[in-house]
């Protein structure tokens, strides 16, 4: 798997289709975050996280939380 830092691997999560209420796998936030780089790029995710944060601050609070952990605990060493 390619090496993403934990800030981007949380940025994807956060932008991708993937949903919390889905319960998703290690496994397929893995798949997540690496499919999301791919088709957005660094900047890209970075650019929909800012915007969403501008947009639904209180939405995006929630789930950004709920990346990170999601993230931390799926590419647990």
């Amino acid at each position: 798997m390619i090496a993403f830092d934990q800030h981007l691997r949380s940025e994807a999560l956060f932008v991708s289709d993937l949903q919390r209420s889905q319960q998703p796998t290690p496994e397929s936030i893995r798949q997540a975050v690496l499919d999301t780089v791919g088709r957005l790029g660094e900047a890209g995710c970075a650019e929909l996280v800012a915007q969403e944060f501008g947009e639904h601050p209180d939405c995006a609070l929630g789930r950004m939380q709920w990346a990170r952990t999601a993230v931390r605990l799926a590419f647990a060493a």
